[in-house]
């Protein structure tokens, strides 16, 4: 074959570029064997009884603090042998290793002496790997030893997750040996989050008196600071009395005497509690758990019914708690300032305008709130700004428009704008600093129509509809979206559901329920969506159903111990008490 000329050939590329992944690895690997062999070593680090060969250059590129010591002006720039103190040898030899190979082994046996190293010599991916390892290892038998030395060492992500990690497992911690031998500001920073996931209040008071009777002799002198980070007005009143009132340590200091007396007043005055706020009555918030839902009134068996149950989802039961003093179906309930109000609704007989107000605390309903100036059923009523709003209903002569709002400092009820519509049969909800009225009757057939109140400027304001009419429907908010489902239309009971984005101000429909459902309760517990009894055309209900987001399908999950239909639904923390009177 002949030789081609060159202008036959074919057009070759102007360079060829090439990035070898072999270079960094063989580079280091020689580096390594020269830094063994000694040869061309230009510092010599004395760290305890070692004597490390290295090369400045290779340090410095690793290390920020040798990059400092070896380019700068300091004496070592111009030494052969240089001395570090403050680190451990094997520590240092260990990062050594690292900088000419790239490769490091933690573990238990080193972890404690490679952090602080590797602190001082600034190798950061060193850190992390450390604070990994220990994340690794967290244990409520350890978990306050590295809390402890990672603060020392600032490893804020470290310290972080070991706080969560404390604050998580404290029923397990307060056991350790560690939290007997925690200081004082350690204790007081574990013990005042409002994170802290305990069962009640009186785990927190049980692990202050373990820690302070450890050394009682140098310790009661700080009970008084210890002891008012503990929510003593979440106690139950025989726990107070009986437990922490009666110590002797407690009953020996005033000022754990007043934290004492204090707690008493917010238990015995409920409606004082507005005005007695503050860190200690602020229940504590441990993720997704100690919610319980309440299941108020209703009519059952061709009446009007007083009984009251609650359901915790975490064992799954219904139990009856103190029966409200009227019947009462079509009520209004909800939760204020932890107290569970009933409103208005019809005994059978009557339209009634007064209200109860139910303390889980003490397993007891009063009657000493103010009456709704208008008698009121099916009543739609939520908390916005700490106000109770009554909106809506029927008073036996017709469908109401009016709007009014208690102030449980004053109490007392005070009339606001009125809707634009008339509505009996109405959800409320709150969303986005905003009170909405959803759907109902106008007394002649039932509503799409959506508005909401604006408190700021006393005014109501139509929104997007929804898709379908529904009176007697259950709403609530859920992931910052209104949930409405259920009710019935012109014809019948609905099982359909439905969610409005306030952000794009559109409805969308979601799957429907396992039942129709009108007069139902729907509530948000622990992060769950339940749908509580109703009528579905033929009976009565007591089943309650929950949405699973995952799987987009409504689950029923056990049934009350009454059928109800128009009862309200209230949501609350489950007391802080041990031996629960309910």
């Amino acid at each position: 074959m002949g030789e081609m000329a060159l202008g036959d050939r074919p057009p070759s590329p102007a360079r060829l570029s090439h990035t070898s992944d072999k270079h960094p690895k063989n580079t280091l690997t020689e580096l390594n064997l020269l830094r063994r062999h000694r040869e061309l070593c230009d510092v010599v680090l004395n760290v305890g009884t070692r004597k490390i060969f290295a090369h400045r250059v290779i340090l410095s590129a690793c290390s920020p603090y040798f990059r400092a010591m070896f380019t700068g002006e300091l004496a070592e720039s111009r030494q052969t042998e240089v001395t570090i103190r403050d680190i451990d040898e094997l520590a240092m030899d260990l990062l050594i290793d690292f900088c000419y190979t790239s490769h490091i082994v933690v573990e238990e046996s080193n972890v404690q002496m490679l952090l602080p190293a590797a602190c001082l010599l600034q190798l950061t991916e060193i850190q992390d790997i450390c604070c990994e390892f220990l994340k690794r290892q967290l244990d409520p038998s350890n978990c306050l030893g590295i809390r402890a030395f990672a603060d020392t060492h600032s490893c804020r992500e470290l310290l972080r997750i070991a706080d969560k990690f404390t604050q998580h497992n404290f029923q397990e911690v307060m056991d350790s040996e560690e939290f007997l031998l925690l200081p004082v500001g350690q204790l007081v920073d574990i013990i005042s989050s409002d994170e802290l996931n305990v069962r009640t209040e009186e785990q927190v008071f049980n692990a202050v008196m373990l820690w302070v009777k450890y050394n009682v002799s140098e310790r009661r002198q700080h009970l008084p600071q210890v002891l008012q980070h503990v929510r003593l007005p979440l106690l139950s009143p025989k726990f107070l009395v009986g437990t922490v009132g009666s110590d002797l340590l407690v009953r020996s200091d005033e000022s754990c005497r007043d934290l004492v007396d204090e707690a008493k007043n917010y238990l015995l005055l409920p409606q004082e509690r507005p005005l007695m706020q503050g860190p200690r009555t602020r229940p504590r918030k441990p993720t997704r758990r100690g919610e319980v839902l309440f299941a108020v009134g209703g009519w059952c068996s061709g009446d009007a019914i007083a009984s009251v149950e609650k359901f915790d989802p975490q064992t799954m039961e219904w139990k009856m708690v103190a029966p409200m003093s009227k019947r009462r179906c079509g009520v209004g309930v909800a939760v204020l300032n932890d107290l569970l109000y009933a409103v208005g609704g019809h005994d059978g007989q009557s339209y009634l305008n007064s209200i109860e107000r139910y303390d889980p605390q003490t397993d007891q309903w009063s009657c000493d709130v103010a009456p709704t100036t208008s008698c009121r059923t099916s009543v739609g009523v939520a908390v916005l700004d700490n106000l109770l709003y009554a909106v809506g209903g029927q008073d036996g002569v017709q469908c109401l428009n009016h709007v009014e709002r208690y102030d449980p400092k004053e109490n007392k009820w005070t009339k606001v704008a009125p809707m634009t519509t008339r509505r009996l049969g109405v959800a409320v909800a709150v969303l986005g600093s905003y009170l909405y009225a959803i759907g109902g009757s106008d007394g002649q057939s039932p509503l799409n129509t959506v508005e909401r109140y604006d408190p700021r400027h006393n005014k109501w304001t139509l929104v997007s509809p929804m898709s379908t009419r529904r009176k007697h429907l259950g709403c609530a908010v859920f992931n910052n979206l209104i949930y409405a489902v259920g009710g019935r239309d012109d014809c019948m009971e609905l099982s359909s559901a439905e969610r409005y984005n306030p952000h794009t101000n559109t409805w969308s429909p979601i799957v429907a329920m396992t039942s129709r459902r009108s007069g139902v309760g729907l509530a948000v517990v622990n992060g769950q969506l339940y749908a509580v009894g109703g009528f579905d055309g033929t009976a009565y209900l007591k089943t309650i159903e929950f949405y699973d987001t995952e799987q987009n399908q409504w689950r029923l999950c056990g049934s009350m111990n009454y059928r109800r239909l128009g009862g309200g639904v209230g949501v609350m923390r489950a007391p802080q008490t041990e031996n629960r009177v309910w």
